[in-house]
C-alpha cells in the first residue's frame, strides 16, 4: 500500500520513544498566511541542476538556469553535487537514531531560546488557529564544525563524525552555489560569500501518523526562511510542498539530490528578482519522515540591501540598507514566518 500524505486530519500517535515527548503548546510565530483555495497538485515540475555540469565548460549556461530557476520557482534540486552517498545516509541514519531516543535523553536540548547554539524544538498546538504541528527538530550551529561540535549530542556516539562529515560536505556545495547565484545576477562570484558567515543546521523529524483534537495537523506550517538560501536533504518519504503558480506542488525526494532554495535574506540582495519561497511540510499517515536543512546566513554586521549593481532608474531599490543583526532582531520582534518581515526595510519611494 502506498504512504498517504495528510495535508490535515487527525491520526493516533505512534507508540515509539520519539513520539512520546511533551509537546510546547506556544507558538513563536503567530502570524502565519491563509491560503484557503490554493489547488494542490499531485506533483510538481523541479529544476534541477546538474552540479558537475556547473564546475565544466557550460558552467555558464548551468547559471543561467541557476538564475532563471530562482526568479520563476524559488528553488531547484542539485545533482552530481560531489557529497558522498555514504555521508547522506550515515546523516540520515544518525538523526533517525537521536529522535529515537527516551525523552530524558532527547530532551536535555530543549530550548525556547532561538539564540541558542543548540536547541530541541517540540512540536506544538495553536489553538486560536485550530492547528497542530507536529515537527521535532534539532537546530544548532555546524559552520566551522570544530568550534560547536563539542556543544553537540554525545548519543548516539557517532552523531559528531557523521554529523560534522556531512555538514563540511555541504559548506562546499553552499559557497559553489553562492558563487552561481552571484553570477547569475550578474554580480562578481564572490559577491555573496564575502557576507557570508554561519551554517545552520535544523535536523527534523516528522512522526507517523499524530492526532491531536484540532482540525489541522501541519509538519511545518507555511513560511520563508530568513536566510540567503537553504540546502535541503530529504530522506525517500514525500512531505515537501511549495507555492508555485499559485498553486500547492509536491517536492517529491530525488535520490542522492538535495533541493535549495531562495531565502529572505537573498530576496532583498537580488532586489526582489528572487523570491524568497514560500513552503510547508504535511505529514505521513503511515511512514516517519526525516530532513536535513542547512541555512546559509551572513555575518551579524553584514551590510543587506539590494546589489548596486541591480539599482538603477527602471529599477529602484526595495529596499533599504540593514544589518542582518537588525534583521534578526525584527523577526522576532514582529512575529512574522514570511519575507513580509522584510516590510520593515522597504525603502522610501520618492514622490
Amino acid at each position: 500500500m502506498s504512504a498517504t500524505i495528510l495535508p490535515q486530519a487527525g491520526y493516533h500517535l505512534a507508540s515509539a520513544g520519539a513520539n512520546k515527548a511533551t509537546y510546547t503548546y506556544s507558538d513563536p510565530l503567530s502570524e502565519v498566511p491563509t491560503l484557503s483555495g490554493v489547488d494542490v497538485s499531485a506533483d510538481g515540475s523541479t529544476p534541477i541542476i546538474d552540479m558537475e555540469a556547473l564546475l565544466g565548460p557550460h558552467r555558464s549556461e548551468i547559471i543561467k538556469q541557476i538564475g532563471l530557476a530562482c526568479e520563476i520557482n524559488g528553488f531547484f534540486a542539485v545533482k552530481n553535487h560531489g557529497i558522498p552517498e555514504m555521508k547522506i545516509n550515515n546523516m540520515l541514519g544518525t538523526a533517525r537514531e537521536f529522535f529515537h531516543l527516551p525523552d530524558e535523553e532527547r530532551l536535555k536540548f530543549r530550548s525556547t531560546d532561538p539564540n541558542s547554539v543548540i536547541r530541541l524544538v517540540t512540536g506544538f498546538q495553536d489553538k486560536t488557529r485550530n492547528i497542530f504541528v507536529s515537527r521535532q527538530s534539532l537546530k544548532f550551529h555546524s559552520h566551522p564544525v570544530e568550534e560547536y561540535k563539542s556543544q553537540w549530542p554525545s548519543n548516539p556516539p557517532s552523531f559528531g563524525e557523521n554529523v560534522g562529515e556531512y555538514c563540511a560536505s555541504v559548506r562546499e556545495v553552499e559557497v559553489a552555489i553562492l558563487e552561481a547565484i552571484s553570477e547569475s545576477l550578474g554580480l562578481e562570484r564572490d559577491y555573496i560569500d564575502k557576507i557570508l558567515k554561519g551554517h545552520y543546521v535544523s535536523i527534523n523529524y516528522y512522526p507517523a501518523c499524530q492526532e491531536s483534537e484540532l482540525d489541522v495537523t501541519y509538519g511545518v506550517r507555511t513560511h520563508t526562511d530568513p536566510t540567503i538560501i537553504t540546502i535541503l536533504m530529504q530522506d525517500d518519504v514525500p512531505g515537501l510542498q511549495v507555492i508555485n503558480d499559485g498553486k500547492w506542488i509536491n517536492v517529491n525526494p530525488l535520490p542522492n539530490a538535495v533541493v535549495v532554495h531562495v531565502g529572505d535574506i537573498l530576496q532583498a540582495l537580488s532586489n526582489y528578482r528572487y523570491k524568497s519561497l514560500l513552503h510547508q511540510a504535511i505529514v505521513n499517515c503511515e511512514k516517519e519522515r526525516v530532513s536535513i536543512a542547512s541555512h546559509c546566513y551572513p555575518s551579524d554586521d553584514a551590510m543587506i540591501g539590494p546589489a548596486k549593481k541591480l539599482v538603477d532608474k527602471d529599477h529602484p531599490a526595495i529596499y533599504k540598507d540593514f544589518t542582518y543583526s537588525e534583521f534578526h532582531e525584527s523577526m522576532w520582534r514582529v512575529k512574522c514566518s514570511t519575507a513580509k518581515r522584510l516590510d520593515l526595510f522597504k525603502a522610501a519611494r520618492a514622490d
